[in-house]
């Protein structure tokens, strides 16, 4: 099932996350942040953005969240997203199930504008991105040094909604949990309405 995060996802979250930082590109972060770091990640970026998990039969398979892409206020209504599956559960469907979800939940909060940050080559990823809906955008070069070299960062962007001449101020996800709309989606009752159907990427 999908479901919102809870702090005490923070040590499965963890160690999903660990072989990114450890051996792979996926996101720039280069030491472990630890357990407790993890759970406070987590509790953080609720209170404005949603961190969702894939849980089956107790376990955290996957988890994605959405942050914020630029400080200024302006920056707003566009968000920088990211996914993380475990090592064994690929290949299942998982990875878009879930980032379909996190695009919905973000248009529910009146998110117009998905961004997806991946090291490059990232085939994966990049694959995962367009079945999704997501465009290029552009690449910035030999941006990341990790591994012992050089790497790029290609960008891919999603429109989520049109965006209105005047947009209403983003719902804060602490706002929207509650909502029926979310908890239908979360159930698997609605599909993402916004996003094309049916219906890894970097760092916290």
């Amino acid at each position: 099932m999908i479901r919102i995060a809870r702090p005490d996802d923070a040590a499965a979250v963890h160690a999903i996350y660990a072989p990114s930082v450890t051996h792979g590109v996926a996101t720039f972060e280069t030491a472990l942040p630890g357990v407790t770091a993890m759970r406070e990640r987590i509790v953080a970026r609720l209170a404005q953005y949603p961190w969702l998990v894939w849980e089956s039969d107790g376990e955290v398979l996957a988890y994605a969240y959405a942050s914020r892409f630029r400080e200024r206020a302006a920056y707003d209504w566009i968000a920088e997203t990211s996914i993380y599956v475990r090592e064994d559960a690929g290949r299942r469907g998982i990875a878009r199930r879930l980032y379909g979800v996190l695009l919905e939940a973000m248009r529910l909060q009146g998110i117009n504008q998905a961004v997806g940050v991946i090291t490059l080559p990232g085939e994966a990823s990049v694959r995962l991105h367009e079945t999704m809906g997501f465009a290029p955008a552009g690449v910035w070069r030999q941006s990341g040094y990790k591994l012992g070299r050089w790497w790029d960062v290609g960008v891919w962007q999603k429109t989520l909604q049109t965006p209105p001449e005047h947009p209403a101020p983003v719902t804060p996800f602490e706002l929207l949990r509650d909502a029926a709309e979310l908890k239908r989606l979360l159930a698997g009752e609605a599909g993402p309405g916004g996003l094309d159907r049916p219906t890894q990427q970097r760092a916290p």
